[in-house]
């Protein structure tokens, strides 16, 4: 049953169809009723194949740009899945520019002086109206505070919000009804992906949180001198204008290759690693969309990161696991990486084990040794994710995101330094990681919620004991043991106890008749004492039948 086209959404509904078509998805476009939104001439005929009519991957990107911000957020959520796209398509969206037409300066003029309650002049020495960068949901101006500062102010699109909450839900309507009525949504949770995507960008919509970012990752990452946080100005800041420090510099991709050479990027490319993975590994928050445009380099050469709106959470459990993959990883350990990557995540009912430890050990083994020029990390556990969803794993959205962040930070260390070694860095760094968890364990807080528990535990002792020893006294302890077949387990004891009581008895036979041997009697076989050697038979003929027992009851549970 397709679903039902709300016509508040029916624009939404027609360009989505319109996308599907093109890139030969023309059997969701059936299966959800989304033809119905196409006008006659543009719905797909039935004799025709579902090969794109425009295979080029990087047209993609452009149509999502057309499309607007929803869908180039979608765009470059859909980079990190390797196990929904083609490689190729994959590549083409890391690289959408999320760069587009600004909007007037007077309409951003008139946002700031409602959000902030007084007028520009009042506001700023100096405002350049003009924006220096134009993205799609939001736009940059230089302005000068009172105080002499230098400050780059952040405005929200104007009806931005609206419209992506209208386009999330006819998006929302489209993958709930993948995940009832296909195979694909089952398998990958399409609903679940977009209700996390959601999440992700009606915070990266409230500019107080991302000030508040800010703020965290200039204390967390305060130890690294040769990074960059701009700090914010509160006081200047709402849900739809954020205004930082302005940072003198350019990004990463613009730097020309003469000041490249000049600077030490393997040192720089280090620092930047290493920062990046105590976000993941230690603190629990990471800056999740490190591309290139939003990574500059300074004018005394440090690295500035300057859009910290997308972020991404990392639970403890899932830290270590991360820690495990990554060490796995840079240690060319296959068959550990694959078991850490499957207990991760959630393990579908044709879930292929032999042919999932193959694959992610034929994966890592290759970029054992290879140097940044060969081998993308990020794009070693973008492809663990594209495997795991092969076989069976759906992974969970932090590694994904995870993917993501290190395939945009080896952009950003190839443009630094091409030679730069991933895996030595990893290796390098694991140890420190490792020391700095520990002892965030071991901090006051961690120590009193232990103090805490052992209180806990102290106080329910007593009664505990007094509950297990009425238990006792009265007989009603009862130990359950879960077996496969109850039966089958006591029938086996039995026989055991059988074969070590006869293999007793055969000893005790040929122990008394070795004593009996040394008694002088009138019965004698064959000039030894009678009754020794009918001893000795016995136990031989025992001993015989005992063997004969035990091969014939081990072929026939082999046979079984």
């Amino acid at each position: 049953m397709p679903i039902s086209l709300k016509p508040k959404h029916l624009g939404r509904y027609t360009d989505l169809a319109r996308l599907l078509v093109k890139y030969g998805r023309r059997d969701l476009v059936e299966g959800t009723g989304l033809e119905d939104a196409l006008p006659k001439d543009e719905r797909p005929k039935r004799d025709e194949g579902d090969a794109p009519k425009n295979p080029d991957a990087a047209a993609l990107a452009d149509d999502l740009e057309k499309l607007g911000p929803t869908y180039i957020k979608l765009g470059q959520l859909l980079s990190t899945r390797a196990d929904i796209l083609p490689i190729t398509y994959m590549e083409a969206l890391s690289r959408l520019q999320d760069e587009v037409e600004p909007f007037p300066s007077a309409v951003a003029e008139k946002i700031i002086e409602d959000e902030l309650g007084v007028r520009i002049s009042k506001l700023f020495e100096t405002f350049e109206s003009e924006p220096i960068a134009a993205a799609s949901l939001g736009q940059v101006h230089r302005a000068t505070l009172r105080d002499g500062r230098k400050v780059a102010i952040k405005v929200q699109r104007p009806d931005i919000r609206e419209r992506i909450v209208a386009d999330l839900e006819a998006l929302n309507e489209i993958a709930m009804f993948l995940d009832e009525h296909t195979e694909m949504g089952r398998r990958y949770g399409m609903a679940g992906m977009l209700n996390e995507f959601r999440r992700s960008l009606l915070r990266e919509l409230d500019y107080e949180r991302e000030a508040q970012n800010l703020s965290v990752f200039r204390e967390n990452l305060s130890e690294y001198e040769m990074i960059v946080i701009p700090a914010p100005v509160m006081d200047y800041t709402t849900s739809r204008v954020l205004t930082m420090e302005w940072i003198d510099g350019e990004k990463i991709t613009d730097v020309p290759p003469v000041r490249l050479i000049e600077l030490d990027g393997a040192a720089l490319g280090d620092v930047l690693f290493e920062a990046y993975l105590k976000q993941i590994l230690v603190d629990g928050i990471f800056h999740a969309d490190p591309h290139p445009g939003n990574v500059f380099l300074t004018d005394d050469d440090r690295i500035a990161l300057i859009d910290l709106g997308m972020v991404g959470y990392v639970t403890e459990s899932m830290q270590e696991n991360l820690l495990k993959l990554l060490i796995a990883i840079s240690d060319g350990k296959g068959e550990d990486a694959a078991e850490t990557a499957a207990s991760m995540g959630e393990r579908m009912e044709d879930f292929n084990r032999r042919k999932y430890t193959r694959e992610i050990s034929n994966l890592v083994a290759m970029h054992r040794d290879s140097t940044m020029g060969d081998m993308d990390v990020g794009r070693v556990v973008v492809e663990i994710t594209r495997i795991s969803g092969e076989n069976g794993v759906r992974q969970p959205v932090e590694l994904t995101m995870l993917g993501k962040t290190l395939l945009n930070l080896d952009r950003v260390a190839t443009t630094l330094a091409p030679d730069f070694n991933v895996n030595e860095s990893i290796r390098e760094n694991a140890g420190s990681l490792m020391r700095r968890r520990m002892l965030r364990q071991m901090s006051p807080t961690q120590a009193l919620a232990g103090a805490l528990e052992l209180n806990e535990f102290i106080q329910e002792l007593p009664g505990r004991l007094n509950r297990l020893m009425d238990r006792v006294a009265d007989n009603r302890i009862r130990i359950k043991v879960d077996a496969i077949d109850e039966n089958a387990l006591m029938s086996g004891i039995q026989k055991i106890a059988n074969r070590i009581t006869t293999g007793l008895i055969l000893a005790a036979l040929i122990i008394g008749a070795a004593m009996l041997m040394r008694v002088e009697t009138a019965f004698t076989i064959m000039g030894y004492p009678g009754f020794a050697i009918l001893l000795f038979v016995g136990a031989m003929i025992g001993g015989l039948a005992l063997l004969y027992d035990i091969i014939k009851h081990d072929r026939r549970e082999r046979g079984r």
